[in-house]
């Protein structure tokens, strides 16, 4: 059976970087650069438009920026997954980026086949931090943790059960389900089933935004 490219849309001010996002998406046959826009207002209209399955998005751009522009499509339920772009991995907006919904993000020097296969894992809905990046992202957070937040936090975890805690601590630790069920005994389809819930009580839009709950909470 014949599987569909995934549709792209490519968003970043600088136009020779657009281009080369292009060319290189563009020469794998398992992705369709579908749209491409120059700052956060355009990339509204193009996403609603096109309804891609991935948005490549960088942070800093005139008018509406990045991380407006990724808020704005998670209010307006966009099914979108949002990687964000950034020059530095420690580049504290990625974490505010991360906090609006994104699924993840990439550097911008990151390896052409790392980048495509990172596209097609981001649209079948695999985890997009390595357990080496997620640790940054946490080391990010505990910077600017706030006891209002720790408290949210705290209460939601406290909707799970134990076992839904235990796959939510593994995936803060940054473990992929395939992990998850070797370390817990469980099913594939299981863990599939309790993170479909985790994400619910958490009120997480992906399982980055899981990380960092757990990780407020003080499980991490």
């Amino acid at each position: 059976m014949t599987v569909a490219p995934v549709r792209v849309v490519v968003v970043d001010d600088d136009g020779l970087v657009r281009a080369g996002l292009r060319l290189i998406l563009g020469g794998s046959e398992a992705v369709d650069v579908v749209g491409e826009a120059a700052d956060g207002h355009a990339a509204l209209t193009v996403v609603e438009r096109e309804r891609p399955d991935v948005v490549l998005m960088d942070i800093r751009m005139p008018g509406l920026d990045g991380l407006a522009a990724t808020r704005r499509l998670t209010e307006r339920g966009a099914t979108a997954r949002v990687i964000v772009l950034t020059t530095f991995d420690t580049d504290e907006m990625v974490l505010t980026a991360l906090r609006h919904g994104a699924a993840g993000f990439l550097l911008k020097d990151t390896p052409p086949a790392d980048l495509v296969e990172a596209v097609v894992r981001a649209a079948r809905g695999e985890p997009m931090l390595s357990p080496s990046v997620t640790a940054q992202v946490i080391s990010a957070a505990t910077r600017d943790r706030d006891s209002s937040r720790r408290l949210t936090a705290e209460e939601r975890v406290a909707r799970l059960t134990d076992r839904e805690r235990e796959v939510a601590v593994a995936i803060g630790r940054g473990m992929s389900n395939a992990e998850i069920a070797a370390e817990l005994y469980l099913g594939l389809a299981t863990v599939k089933t309790h993170i479909g819930r985790i994400l619910t009580k958490l009120e997480a839009s992906n399982r980055v935004q899981i990380a960092l709950c757990v990780h407020d909470a003080g499980l991490t």
